[in-house]
């Protein structure tokens, strides 16, 4: 028999447990790092690389950075050092983004659960209110319990997808988020290796189209204010999540309302694919606003890599149709956990996106050359805004490059509303 309201009295296993989550700070990067090892590897120990294998990646990098040079006239180093590419097992790849994926996930944790002022120490287990007006009580203190296992769900969340995603990913650019200043890319050679075996793919086409792939992300990463501009806008929406600490029992609760809605197994399974449902995490207006602006740049980025790819590959890779389709499917099939962190992220990209940003980079190109496109990544003041991306023609005017009109083409003058763009979002303060 307990007394007071403490739930847990007599039962000090649980309420040492809470006292020990709410010691872990905003994520639980402990638990994260085992869990994400424990996926990427299926709890085996991984071999090294062969040595061969980072000779072959060696000298493909060279060839790959001579040429993406050339042909983006932008520096594929931030360092002032020559780029190098390395194979590295999944477990390597899986410390590496789970330290560039820190900062965005702390943010989102304090957004979800603000620390509270001035708290001390370890902090106090939430007593069940016996009276409260505003609504349900047991509601409010299943709320504080929520708050207190935070660090932990998001912790084993972000582990969970990482460990996943290392055992898909070829390189660090496969979700477009900047890393941490470095010339050393890195691959996984486990992944390109059972990628190309499943499509009987030439080795050395398919390492020299990846190399050519992350160092043309590297390039325009690299640029200063293209990181900086795509790390405020991720870092703004990650902080500007709700808390709903509601709505893993509310959407629970709809398993069993509509029973003409199809296996009650694979619906709970696309619910635990919603960060909304998992960690109480609502979009709010803020991430409204946001959202068109990074899908913009993002879709900019990744048009801009597809066409560099399609103008340096036909004359460089035998098989480099057979590669690009086969890459293109993956993109378009990706896994529930790219799903899921690109939600959580502000990335959910479509197939649309895609088009929409290559449909760009080529519009520049057909109507300005290589000034047009040398023009695109020269300042932050021109990157596209979410109406220039789908007409490149506003983009040039507005950039200053003149183009000669069509005269066949026609005009419809009545229609004015692409030029309206809206006030782009202040960043937090």
């Amino acid at each position: 028999m307990t007394s007071g309201s403490n739930p847990f009295e007599g039962m000090p296993f649980f309420g040492d447990l809470l006292k020990m989550l709410g010691t872990q700070g905003p994520v639980q990067w402990d638990g994260a790092r085992q869990l994400a090892l424990s996926i990427a590897t299926g709890g085996e120990s991984e071999p090294n690389v062969d040595p061969l294998e980072r000779i072959r990646f060696e000298q493909l990098a060279r060839v790959a950075d001579l040429h993406v040079s050339q042909a983006t006239g932008l520096s594929t180093s931030t360092t002032g050092r020559s780029v190098t590419i390395s194979p590295v097992n999944r477990t390597q790849w899986a410390l590496t983004t789970l330290d560039a994926f820190k900062p965005l996930i702390e943010r989102m944790a304090v957004a979800l659960h603000p620390p509270t002022p001035g708290a001390t120490g370890h902090p106090a287990i939430p007593a069940v209110p016996t009276d409260d007006a505003s609504g349900d009580p047991t509601e409010a203190w299943l709320g504080q319990i929520m708050g207190l296992l935070s660090p932990m769900l998001l912790g084993m969340t972000t582990g969970s997808l990482v460990g996943h995603l290392a055992n898909r990913s070829f390189g660090l650019f496969d979700l477009p988020i900047p890393r941490p200043p470095s010339d050393d890319l890195l691959v996984v050679a486990t992944n390109i290796e059972a990628f190309g075996t499943d499509w009987s793919m030439d080795g050395d086409d398919l390492r020299l189209w990846v190399c050519l792939h992350q160092l043309t992300h590297h390039a325009v990463l690299g640029l200063p204010h293209v990181r900086a501009r795509l790390d405020e806008l991720l870092g703004d929406y990650a902080g500007a999540f709700e808390s709903d600490p509601d709505a893993l029992g509310s959407k629970l609760g709809d398993l069993d309302v509509d029973p003409t809605g199809g296996d009650p197994m694979a619906r709970f399974q696309e619910l635990m694919g919603d960060p909304e449902v998992v960690l109480g995490a609502v979009r709010s207006a803020r991430q409204e606003e946001l959202l068109p602006w990074l899908e913009t740049l993002v879709s900019t980025i990744v048009g801009y890599v597809d066409h560099i790819m399609d103008r340096i590959g036909g004359g460089l890779i035998g098989s480099y149709g057979q590669i690009t389709e086969a890459m293109h499917r993956r993109r378009v099939e990706s896994s529930s956990s790219d799903r899921f962190v690109e939600r959580l992220l502000g990335l959910d990209l479509t197939q649309d996106h895609f088009d929409r940003g290559r449909a760009f980079v080529d519009g520049i190109v057909e109507r300005a050359g290589a000034e047009g496109l040398e023009k695109l990544w020269s300042s932050a003041e021109v990157l596209p805004t979410p109406n220039e991306l789908t007409a490149p023609g506003l983009w040039l005017a507005r950039v200053g490059i003149e183009v000669e009109l069509d005269l066949d083409t026609t005009f419809d003058f009545d229609d004015l509303s692409a030029l309206d763009d809206g006030d782009e979002p202040t960043p937090d303060a």
